[in-house]
């Protein structure tokens, strides 16, 4: 079993030093410098194993931390209850979900892939060695943060410290489970492609986490400890299970398919993204428009792919309509949660930052753009010309702004209305900070986007994504817009911030575009 796991491992650390160094050559400028031999340094071969050690590192701590912080820590001040108790109890629960949706056996990774289907390597052995050093990084990646956590909201220290089995246990005690129904039924699970009872029972468990506090009922220490025992003992006779389990190689045989393995690289893939936007695409005669030359071109765009553009959109905005009817009833019928609600929206605008960009549509619709549009008319000459591309720009600007301001305005709304029926606020700015905040963030998006898209004009004629650089801009703007998660800020200042500086981005960007567009966007080679 360690020849096995040693064997996995270094093939493991292989492909994640070799993803790197192919990383590194996709950077732009330094491609061209760095030669095609480039995979036979020694040098970049210990620089790839250092990123690697790094890599394996923040995957052991760096998740739980977050975790821990942003689920637990971060929604603490939401309760007013004893913070210990309300610990535990969101402990308790998101554990059960953690079990339920991650127990690292039933997930279809690529070096599972490479070594059970590719490299033929025994099933049992691998899947066992490899199982007890996910749980032993499990256990060693909870414990300081549970301690150092769980002491800070005043939980006992020998409770933080059992903290950890307990997630090792609940994840063994699913793991066990799902082996023994597979022995029933020959399904195999996949941990990417949850069922809809299992989204249905994980929806229920997540509001008895984060619902159950809101009306005073927690988990107290008893309860959690009673819970600790009963998974020591499902645990420990999971254990049993797992290792007599002598089918694993028809578990992987059906769970390493390509369709699961590359499930992500499939949806994404070029001729997938085509076909499902052509379904979208309709195709009436009866489509015209009183503008002329591209104005009118993009006009008939924007309503033969009205169902890519605007489709999401609406279903956003019901969904926000429907979380603002609820929080409104609840803070009309309840003071305690009204007073909460009040005190986060004073501090807490910095998380819509992060909301604003999941919720943006620039991606989808500049994607579409290309896939139906630019992709043919850029091998036009006159296509290209500094006056069409300007002109083009302008009108499809108003376009993406107009689409995303839906969800922009009905949030900027409802928190506006929200602070109002909470108990208000002294500083009557704080209104119309909000409300415009929220929409300049809209607007910063939807420029944004759209600028990336005509500065780094990522694709080919084949429609293939070829640009690391925008895929840099893309990871860099993510990472921006959630460091804002949990940042507690004044909404007045913070607000009036975010408008200025998006007022000064939109000008910057829009100048760049005039300057430098009719050079950069064109088909990539």
């Amino acid at each position: 079993m360690l020849e096995s796991f040693i064997t996995s491992f270094k093939l493991k650390n292989t492909y994640r030093v070799n993803s790197v160094i192919y990383s590194i050559k996709q950077l732009p400028i330094i491609r061209k410098i760095l030669p095609e031999s480039l995979y036979k340094n020694k040098f970049l071969k210990i620089i790839g194993n250092i990123i690697s050690i790094i890599m394996e590192l923040c995957s052991i701590f760096l998740g739980k931390f977050l975790y821990i912080f942003f689920c637990i820590i971060a929604m603490l001040p939401a309760f007013k209850l004893n913070n210990a108790n309300v610990f535990i109890h969101l402990f308790l629960f998101l554990t059960i979900i953690g079990g339920i949706m991650n127990t690292y056996m039933f997930n279809p990774t690529k070096d599972k892939y490479y070594a059970m289907i590719i490299m033929n390597m025994d099933a049992k052995n691998y899947t066992l060695s490899n199982y007890i050093y996910a749980m032993i990084k499990t256990f060693i990646g909870f414990m300081p943060f549970t301690i150092i956590f769980g002491l800070l909201s005043k939980v006992p220290l020998w409770l933080c410290l059992i903290m950890p089995i307990f997630v090792v246990m609940v994840k063994i005690s699913f793991s066990a489970y799902v082996l023994k129904e597979y022995k029933k039924t020959k399904i195999v699970k996949n941990e990417n492609a949850l069922s809809k009872l299992t989204w249905l029972l994980i929806g229920a468990l997540l509001l008895c986490a984060y619902g159950l506090p809101y009306i005073g009922i927690t988990i107290n220490q008893i309860i959690f400890t009673i819970c600790f025992i009963i998974s020591i003992i499902t645990g420990l006779l999971s254990l049993k299970v797992i290792n007599s389990f002598d089918k694993y190689k028809q578990v992987y045989n059906g769970l390493l398919t390509n369709e699961n393995v590359y499930a992500v690289e499939n949806a994404q893939s070029t001729e997938k993204i085509k076909e499902n936007v052509s379904k979208q695409i309709e195709l009436d005669k009866n489509f015209t428009s009183n503008k002329h030359g591209f104005a009118y071109f993009h006009e008939l765009f924007v309503k033969r792919h009205s169902k890519i553009l605007t489709k999401a959109v609406k279903k956003q905005a019901l969904v926000i309509i429907g979380i603002f009817i609820i929080l409104i009833i609840l803070s009309l019928k309840n003071k305690t949660i009204a007073t909460g609600i009040n005190a986060l929206l004073l501090v807490y605008l910095p998380y819509f930052v992060f909301v604003m960009y999941i919720l943006n549509r620039g991606t989808t619709v500049t994607q579409a753009m290309f896939m139906n549009c630019d992709h043919s008319m850029l091998t036009y000459r006159i296509y290209r010309t500094p006056k069409v591309i300007l002109g083009l720009f302008k009108e499809r600007l108003k376009t993406l702004i107009l689409i995303n301001l839906l969800p922009a305005f009905l949030i900027g709304t409802g928190l506006s209305l929200l602070l109002y029926i909470t108990g208000g606020t002294a500083e009557t700015l704080n209104y119309i900070i909000l409300f415009i905040s929220i929409i300049s963030m809209s607007i910063f998006f939807s420029v944004h986007y759209l600028v990336m898209y005509y500065l780094l004009q990522p694709y080919n004629a084949n429609t293939e994504m070829k640009s690391a650089t925008y895929s840099l801009v893309q990871g860099i703007t993510y990472f921006v817009c959630y460091f804002f998660i949990g940042e507690k800020l004044p909404t007045f200042y913070f607000g009036l911030s975010t408008i200025i500086f998006s007022l000064l981005y939109c000008v910057v960007a829009l100048i760049l575009v005039y300057k430098k567009a009719p050079k950069t966007f064109k088909l990539r080679p």
